[in-house]
């Protein structure tokens, strides 16, 4: 049994904000894979499904970024699910948009929403970072940038990241997070020259 978390801002005006590719990532997954409908527990949203053999439940927390941790928490001890199958998805800006990495702990980049959730359940959790790029020149507040939206051409690029993402994970929840950044290294690499 695993907990995917994506993380995000909730309402609509932050939909696809840089800082919401984990909750598109979700989205993604929940279609990809055919899970239920999300209800609203563990102050964030939270569905219930199959990944190949594996049931998961696909969690977007409500809490704002800066409290992520408190939502995984309660659903992670809930479920009694250990650090080494909760898997957290989220936006990094020290990857351009081409390019995704996978990884199990680990420092936070200054992400606070990974921040919150090291200090909730440990730092030795499963994470994909999904490449969002920097602001061009200085000038951009790094928090300006994250709360922006996707320029169409970087929508369409991540929307071909993240369904590389999905369609690949069975492979992270039957063998690991290294064969599954493995195969991410290669997949990105040969077919689109991102890694």
């Amino acid at each position: 049994m695993f907990l995917i978390v994506g993380l995000g801002n909730p309402g609509k005006e932050y939909e696809n904000t840089h800082h919401n590719a984990g909750f598109m990532v979700i989205d993604a997954l929940a279609s990809e894979y055919g899970f239920g409908i999300f209800k609203e527990k563990f102050d964030g949203l939270i569905a219930e499904g199959k990944i190949g053999r594996e049931k998961v439940y696909l969690l977007k927390p409500l809490t704002f970024m800066n409290l992520s941790g408190n939502s995984v928490v309660k659903a992670a001890n809930f479920y009694k699910i250990l650090p080494d199958k909760v898997i957290v998805i989220h936006d990094d800006m020290d990857l351009p948009i081409g390019k995704v990495k996978a990884k199990i702990g680990g420092g936070s980049g200054g992400h606070n929403g990974i921040k919150s959730i090291d200090a909730a359940i440990t730092p030795q959790y499963n994470r994909i970072r999904i490449g969002i790029g920097r602001a061009v020149g200085a000038a951009q507040d790094p928090v300006d940038f994250v709360l922006s939206k996707f320029s169409k051409s970087e929508l369409k690029e991540l929307e071909e990241n993240i369904s590389v993402v999905c369609k690949n994970l069975p492979i992270l929840l039957e063998k690991g997070i290294n064969e599954y950044s493995s195969q991410l290294g290669m997949l990105f690499k040969g077919n689109h020259n991102k890694v």
